[in-house]
């Protein structure tokens, strides 16, 4: 079975590989990515059984026929947050001062993609708000998605590095810390939904795979690796709403 997945959710889907053969005996083939790049290669019809990317682009796609109405599930909502490699004096991101202060002094900024992926998107829209792009762009190390870019920032362990991506990525890279979430001003939560390709070579394990990763049997683990909860009577349609009313998502 084909899964197609952005990178906030890898750890979820790599943890669970293994559960699944268990249980159903299905191997998981995986591709991660960013959003953008994932939704290209769906469109362009890669092999997928299931796709888990963002709650609008979940709805859209189910209102284009390309996935299955109905087959969704909400595997939680996530914070976007700052990191720094090891363990020394932690600088404050909490409020826009902070944050502002904090990136002009970091020696580098590593984070997804700032054209294709959300996180990097809504990232480089901050730095803008801020009025610092100019100064920070030029030491942004940006990578395809935000958990390479995590590792990046664990493996070249530069003195006074940041890096921006997902909290779930984060909590998920050995070697860095999470410094906190965005300020409220420039909070991205994204929903996160998995659901059924109409094309699905094995529809009926496709939905088995999905009602286990957004299921309550992984409601713990979900929120263990950052997820938080949405409200259960919350659709594609509707989640994707709340999420595009605070960040700029792919279309």
């Amino acid at each position: 079975m084909n899964v197609l997945c952005a990178g906030a959710e890898q750890c979820l889907v790599r943890a669970l590989q293994g559960v699944f053969l268990e249980f159903t005996g299905a191997r998981i083939e995986t591709s991660f990515g960013s959003v953008g790049a994932l939704r290209d290669a769906f469109l362009a019809d890669a092999p997928c059984d299931v796709l888990i990317v963002t709650a609008p682009l979940v709805a859209r796609l189910q209102a284009a026929g390309r996935l299955l109405p109905g087959s969704e599930g909400a595997l939680g909502r996530v914070r976007t947050g700052l990191a720094m490699h090891g363990e020394g004096p932690r600088p404050k991101v909490s409020t826009e001062e902070d944050l502002k202060a904090t990136l002009l002094a970091a020696s580098a900024v590593y984070c997804a993609d700032i054209y294709r992926s959300t996180a990097g998107i809504h990232f480089a829209s901050v730095l803008h708000e801020l009025g610092i792009d100019d100064q920070v762009l030029p030491r942004l190390r940006s990578l395809p998605d935000g958990t390479e870019a995590m590792r990046k920032l664990a493996a070249e362990g530069r003195d006074g590095a940041l890096g921006c991506a997902q909290i779930t990525q984060i909590r998920y890279t050995p070697g860095i810390a999470l410094l906190g979430a965005l300020p409220p001003r420039f909070e991205l939560a994204t929903v996160y939904c998995a659901a059924v390709s109409a094309k699905a070579r094995q529809p009926e394990q496709a939905r088995r795979f999905v009602d286990l990763i957004a299921g309550a049997r992984t409601r713990v683990m979900r929120g263990q690796v950052g997820f938080e909860a949405v409200p259960e009577a919350t659709s594609a349609q509707g989640a994707g709403d709340a999420a595009g009313r605070r960040s700029a998502v792919l279309k």
